[in-house]
């Protein structure tokens, strides 16, 4: 069937004046004459892409609407392109949905399983709520982004799939094992989706349905310091970086340098090597060469090796101690925290000394109070013992250098380990050592160990015994949107079954990590689009008004989601190692004071009937959905109101949504806002998640040590876990796409 360009041309700017007025399209149909005059038989894509810049070069913050009108012209083009693959019309593009499901199924682009998984007649009925004026909703950078990273494309990367049918098969996949009212859950899911009140994580939305790829996000290894386990890991992580997740590798269990091996003294070189091969693991497993992969390397402040690790990406110095595509995060004690603050004096450990002489591991306790606890038990037994080799610093000019590297490189991100652990919901099972590549993800470790290698039937078999290999499920509340449509309660439930479901649907490559994964189903429901809430609110960032928002809004879908993963166990069951847990035991709900009628009710339920998942909540950065839903990224504020998206191939200008007269006054660029006052609103949600938050700072390249100091101190007092990224003005840094939920 021959489709008509000219009329679709015509259709589209008929359709655009009719919902935006023609006064307002007037300046594009000028373009078009004159467009039209010059190539009288042009394509419909040479007409799109002219368009589309023609638009978007109206874009500024009096005339936002641009960014949508620039959409619509895209998808015109697209809608054309599949029409005529289709053999159908541009109005009936969507119609075809069933018959392309078994098409591609069978070519290979989608999973086979998924053909299997629904009959025809049922492909048939989900086809009608297919909704292509859900299309409308995106902005140009979203729309362009989803369609050029996301959605299905055929081997000669012609695109085979629409936006609302990218919705659909996600729905479907993460359904399709649902024993009861299958095809209402897959409908619920679809609506959660195209409506833009959630998305689910990167590796999902590009993954589900298709035959390649896994669905997590981010993972996290704990190194065993034995030769076979450092080189097991880094084979473990270039499996992992191969399929696109993000990985955390905890490397404070491994020797320093100068340490003993086999009784000989002197004969280790400590971490740096180690972590120069994971440097080349990242750049060289490149996920068929889209991206590097992406790997964040943790190292205890006590760790005689700190000074080395804290100058990894640093620019200038001596290239033999660089890795500069490694990012490093800081795990950091109350204790080394009050003595930075004392100006008191700190000791450097060898982790393997301490195991050899003291019969246990440092790394392995922490301040079960604040202010008391094992770990400065263990720390002044260390400082006692006269023994053990030690560096002795000024607990200050170590926390100079962690700010000197944050400042011109961005990291070490900060991870406060006591505080860590003590909100554990598992620490009945186990121990948290560190977070994953963007510091939202804390959930119980331990190293995987080598047992033996011998030849059976002539196959070589390696036992190891598995240790806990953290696997991140991610996905996020637009809050933008869904707080307004009032949709929370219903989101979150079919959010929670999503994410429950991504646990027994993937097909992780590494085994510990499935048997990880297995055992605490871990989750990690986040949000977005704070920025976005409070302008539509009108509610400034540095008010308490925000911060009172903060406590209860995260509280209330703490609840949601708290009360959505029980109703699930009493479905499903609970989670392997349910007994024992905070959760169990109602620890989790006294700590955080949850007290009233509605939170004791829940507490009761989820004592008798279990909780599906051992770890619920997480914000991630949301960088890339948050771009597609048209919102603002995780908890973060703004960089400006107006400002240029850029890749590779182009730069697209952009404004903050909903960018109006009454919203500008709320819209304050990150660099200009006081970042204490996101750090208190940080406190007051942080209380409400189990897991954490990727936090950045926000800092001018002027910022002078002290305050840089103080803003660590403040989160540290303030009981938050972790901070990210230190974003100054004067540092390039890469944003986490696997993290992006």
């Amino acid at each position: 069937m021959t489709i008509i360009s000219n009329t679709t041309k015509q259709e589209v700017l008929h359709n655009l004046t009719k919902e935006f007025g023609e006064e307002k399209i007037a300046p594009l149909i000028k373009t078009h004459e004159r467009w039209m005059q010059k190539h009288p038989e042009g394509t419909i894509a040479a007409w799109s892409k002219s368009m589309s810049l023609e638009a978007l070069s109206f874009l500024d913050e009096q005339e936002t609407y641009w960014t949508f009108v620039a959409a619509r012209v895209h998808l015109a083009q697209v809608y054309e392109q599949v029409a005529e693959r289709r053999n159908t019309t541009v109005d009936a593009v969507y119609t075809k949905f069933a018959s392309n499901v078994q098409l591609l199924s069978d070519k290979g682009i989608y999973d086979k399983r998924l053909k299997q998984a629904y009959s025809l007649q049922e492909l048939e009925q989900l086809s009608e709520i297919l909704v292509q004026e859900r299309d409308y909703l995106f902005t140009y950078i979203g729309l362009k982004t989803l369609l050029d990273r996301y959605v299905a494309k055929d081997f000669d990367k012609t695109i085979v799939e629409l936006p609302q049918e990218r919705w659909l098969i996600i729905a479907m996949t993460l359904m399709k094992d649902e024993q009861e009212n299958r095809l209402e859950k897959v409908k619920e899911s679809y609506w959660a989706m195209s409506n833009l009140y959630m998305t689910v994580a990167t590796p999902t939305l590009s993954n589900a349905g298709k035959p390649h790829g896994q669905l997590s996000s981010c993972f996290i290894d704990t190194v065993d310091d034995s030769l076979q386990g450092i080189y097991d890991s880094n084979t473990d992580v270039a499996t992992l970086s191969k399929f696109g997740g993000g990985i955390g590798v905890y490397m404070g269990k491994v020797r320093s340098r100068g340490s003993s091996i086999r009784g000989f003294v002197g004969a280790s070189s400590g971490v740096l090597p180690w972590i120069k091969q994971l440097n080349n693991t990242a750049v060289s497993v490149d996920q068929l060469g889209q991206r590097q992969g992406a790997v964040a390397v943790y190292l205890d402040v006590w760790h005689k090796d700190i000074f080395t690790f804290l100058d990894l990406r640093l620019n200038n110095g001596d290239e033999r101690l660089r890795a500069h595509d490694i990012f490093t995060g800081v795990c950091l004690p109350d204790l080394f925290m009050e003595k930075v603050d004392a100006r008191e004096e700190w000791h450097l450990f060898d982790p393997h000394e301490v195991r050899q002489l003291k019969g246990y591991s440092l790394e392995d306790f922490y301040d079960e109070k604040r202010g008391d606890g094992s770990f400065r038990q263990k720390y002044e037994e260390c400082v006692s013992d006269h023994r053990l080799s030690r560096e002795t610093v000024p607990a200050i000019d170590l926390m100079k250098r962690i700010m000197r590297s944050q400042l011109e490189t961005g990291v070490p991100f900060m991870f406060y380990r006591d505080e860590v652990n003590r909100s554990n919901p598992n620490k009945h099972a186990g121990m948290i050592y560190s977070s994953n590549l963007c510091t939202e993800i804390f959930q119980n470790q331990s190293a995987t160990t080598f047992e033996s290698i011998q030849i059976e039937d002539d196959i070589i078999v390696t036992r190891r015994k598995p240790g806990d290999f953290v696997v991140c499920n991610l996905s996020s509340i637009n809050l933008g949107n869904a707080v307004p449509a009032d949709v929370l309660e219903k989101l979150i439930k079919i959010q929670v079954r999503m994410l429950d479901n991504v646990i027994d649907l993937n097909m992780i490559p590494v085994p510990q990590a499935e048997r990880t994964n297995s055992r605490y189903r871990g989750i990690g429901l986040g949000t977005f689009g704070w920025h976005h809430l409070l302008a539509l609110k009108s509610i400034r960032w540095e008010s308490d008004e925000a911060v009172e928002l903060a406590d209860s809004l995260y509280e209330k879908i703490a609840y949601l989601t708290i009360k959505a993963s029980a109703e699930l166990a009493k479905e499903k069951g609970a989670y392997p190692l349910f007994e024992g847990s905070d959760w169990q035991t109602g620890v989790y709900f006294d700590n955080r004071q949850y007290d009233s009628k509605e939170w004791n009710e829940l507490r009761d339920i989820v004592g008798e009937s279990g909780i599906r998942n051992g770890y619920l909540m997480a914000v991630a950065p949301n960088s890339s959905t948050s771009i597609i839903a048209g919102s603002t990224a995780s908890i973060d504020p703004i960089f400006q109101k107006s400002y240029s998206e850029e890749k590779k191939d182009y730069k697209i200008p952009v404004t903050v949504p909903d960018l109006n007269s009454e919203t500008t006054w709320y819209y304050k660029s990150a660099y200009f806002i006081d970042q204490h006052w996101t750090l208190k609103q940080n406190a007051a949600r942080g209380r409400h998640i189990d897991q954490g938050v990727s936090l950045n700072l926000y800092v001018q390249n002027t910022i002078k040590a002290r305050e840089l100091l103080d803003l660590h101190l403040d989160a540290w007092n303030s009981g938050l876990k972790t901070t990210y990224y230190v974003r100054s003005t004067s540092v390039e840094l890469v944003d986490c796409d696997s993290c992006s939920s």
